[in-house]
């Protein structure tokens, strides 16, 4: 969540960035909000102040008087309570839905206004029509569509045999590689309860697009959700900072409506395999962090051979929780585009606020909020679909690249 001080003094600066990111929010109407809070609070404190002083009055004796204005007081007074309950919940209920503030220096309008700014490698050239990578699992039995359909439903995956063993040749790899750039290893649960996906910025916003258990948890939509909860509610000493965090985890989204003939096989699935990474530190360092996390991403791209680029996403292209994000897009051959594997994001305190995650710099210092980011290192399967089509060969074999041998039985 935003910060609220900051909307109160500088309104017009805020407003202005966030109808650049979201023209659609109702900011106007969460300023309106905001002031009626304060101004019905103010009214209750003034009521139950006058009450208590009735109250005292009527010690020294309960007049008619006192008793009636006692009685209209405490009428008055449970209105308003009611009064502030019901816009305190309004309120709230549209603050959590508001985004984060973007930095001021991303380009302004939606994914036509990325700027590329970084490109590594030149794409493959084939001396034969390449195919994709559903052609070359089917020749090579790497994937079974209809079986995960059959257990499941459509847009699930089934792997078998070498594509197993890519898998966690590349999750063994990547783990060694993130724990080098000094991120801890962790295996949090998969499942969550409601807080934790508020926490993380998924709710109340994006609740449509995660799967719930009957019993009231939540599947992750990734392990961003689980790290950014880690902390909650704690106060770090400055020296604890920055801590760094790694973890492997299934992500399972619904992802209502955004499937396309284009994005067909491992593309867009329910349920993915992802690397994240996650750090936590003091708002001056976020922004070395996150070159950092964008530097530990694209490495692995670097070492796999693979063809990439990196862009800044403009305003209205940033995710809810981000003000700024780099993404990180790897060609594929048999798509014939670059798609994102990473999307690296400072969220600067927008999360820690939510889950009051702060700092002091020293023992008699006040607190402030932590900065926190995240990203992907990386999307496991479209990651095998990039390697798949870079490194397949004429006769449809896939030449695993040579970083990835000491971490699989090829």
């Amino acid at each position: 969540m935003i910060d609220l001080t900051l909307l109160r003094e500088n309104p017009e600066s805020v407003v202005a960035l966030l109808q650049k990111k979201e023209p659609s929010f109702p900011i106007q109407r969460l300023i309106l909000l905001d002031s009626n809070v304060r101004s019905i609070r103010q009214e209750v404190e003034t009521l139950r102040h006058i009450k208590n002083e009735l109250a005292n009055q009527a010690k020294s004796g309960l007049t008619p008087e006192i008793r009636e204005k006692s009685i209209n007081v405490g009428k008055e007074l449970r209105e308003k309570e009611n009064q502030l309950k019901e816009v305190e919940e309004e309120f709230l209920q549209l603050y959590l839905q508001c985004p984060n503030i973007p930095d001021p220096s991303l380009p302004e309008g939606g994914k036509q206004a990325n700027k590329v700014v970084k490109e590594f490698g030149e794409k493959p050239s084939f001396r034969f029509a390449p195919k994709n990578h559903v052609e070359l699992g089917a020749q090579l039995g790497w994937f079974d569509f209809e079986a995960a359909a059959t257990m499941a439903q459509s847009n699930f995956v089934l792997y078998k045999g070498q594509a197993v063993k890519l898998m966690y040749a590349l999750t063994r790899y990547m783990l060694e590689h993130n724990e080098s750039f000094g991120y801890s290893l962790i295996l949090p649960p998969y499942l969550v309860n409601e807080k934790s996906l508020e926490i993380a910025g998924n709710f109340p916003k994006f609740r449509e697009q995660v799967y719930q258990t009957s019993d009231n948890l939540y599947l992750i939509p990734t392990a961003e959700v689980s790290l950014a909860n880690m902390y909650r509610n704690r106060i770090f000493a400055s020296e604890e900072l920055p801590i760094r965090l790694t973890s492997w985890t299934s992500c399972f989204r619904r992802e209502a409506g955004t499937y396309g003939a284009h994005e067909r096989g491992l593309i867009r699935i329910h349920e993915f395999e992802k690397v994240e990474l996650y750090a936590y530190c003091q708002p001056e360092e976020s922004d070395e962090e996150l070159n950092k996390m964008v530097s530990c991403a694209e490495t692995i791209l670097q070492h796999l051979g693979l063809h990439y680029r990196i862009s800044l996403l403009a305003m209205q292209d940033c995710s809810f929780q981000s003000a700024r994000t780099y993404d990180i897009e790897v060609w594929m051959p048999g798509q014939n585009a670059y798609y994102e594997v990473s999307s690296c994001s400072n969220c600067t305190d927008f999360q820690s606020r939510r889950g009051s995650m702060r700092y002091k710099k020293n023992q008699t210092s006040k607190t402030h909020f932590v900065h926190t980011l995240n990203g992907s290192s990386l999307a496991l399967p479209r990651l095998m679909v990039a390697i798949m089509e870079t490194y397949q060969q004429e006769d449809g074999s896939i030449a695993i690249p040579e970083i990835l041998k000491p971490y699989g039985m090829f």
